[in-house]
């Protein structure tokens, strides 16, 4: 592997947590899993994934979930694939580092948010959220995070919010809406990504879309010539997962333990040399 673009030096008296862009069948995988030892050498205290691609570009399996926890993932999170792989259920209702949209149904299957603790010591509360701007039909996203922020223990001041959504003006409206009472705000789901990282005025983190992870060349991840052609002739075809100029997107975001706000926040992209 080599460094597109370097981590610099954590901030002092911080937490780093990265957060790694929508993951894309086998080539996203087979990266992400290779290069967490690495963001951990490179002073990254938490890694949370967001993993709704993982399995031939649709959902998440339940061996693939357990690869990214050997690998050293922290925290995933998911979007509106989260139930292609029916198998997923269990997991999501049984394992503690793991979550569903929170606006979704109460009956669907996982829990809303999760907290999950660094080898420093420090909790992190994670929370999935789905917009609603050309998305599915859901609830509330906003009313949803109230709630979750209501349950949250006041001593876990580190909160993280993956907003997967379709719209910037969706994840515009939540990090302004959240700015001051959340560590992040990070968007994914469109797989490109934004080149607006920046910390809102009130201490959030906030990024339109962190990316994809997986083959770069391709059309979100897919094979381009199938996309092309269903696309002038209107005959269906199977998207297969791409698998050439493999890359991890993510977005690092350095936080304060004490007051649970961003200090400093980048984006970092990993290639990998060879086919």
């Amino acid at each position: 592997m080599n460094h597109d673009y370097f981590l610099p030096d954590k901030r002092q008296n911080s937490v780093r947590i990265v957060h790694v862009g929508d993951v894309v069948g086998k080539p996203g995988m087979t990266v992400v899993c290779s290069l967490i030892s690495k963001l951990r050498d490179a002073g990254c205290d938490a890694v949370i994934v967001n993993a709704e691609n993982a399995a031939e570009g649709t959902g998440l399996t339940v061996k693939q979930y357990e690869q990214l926890c050997s690998a050293g993932v922290d925290a995933i999170t998911l979007g509106d694939h989260i139930y292609k792989k029916r198998e997923i259920q269990e997991v999501l209702w049984t394992r503690n580092n793991i979550v569903k949209p929170a606006n979704f149904p109460a009956k669907a299957p996982g829990k809303t948010f999760c907290i999950v603790e660094t080898k420093s010591g420090y909790s992190i509360a994670v929370v999935s959220l789905l917009g609603r701007v050309f998305m599915r039909p859901v609830n509330c996203p906003f009313e949803a995070i109230e709630k979750i922020l209501d349950q949250i223990p006041p001593e876990v001041r580190i909160r993280w919010v993956d907003l997967h959504a379709e719209a910037t003006s969706d994840k515009q409206t939540m990090g302004y809406f959240l700015d001051g009472r959340v560590s992040a705000v990070l968007g994914t789901h469109t797989h490109v990504a934004t080149a607006d990282e920046q910390i809102l005025a009130g201490g959030t983190a906030f990024q339109c879309d962190i990316g994809m992870t997986g083959a770069y060349k391709s059309i979100l991840g897919r094979e381009i010539q199938p996309i092309l052609k269903t696309t002038l002739t209107f005959d269906p075809n199977t998207f297969h997962v791409a698998t050439e100029d493999v890359r991890l997107a993510a977005t690092w975001v350095d936080v304060d333990p004490q007051t649970g706000l961003a200090k400093a926040i980048g984006r970092l992209q990993w290639k990998a040399i060879g086919p």
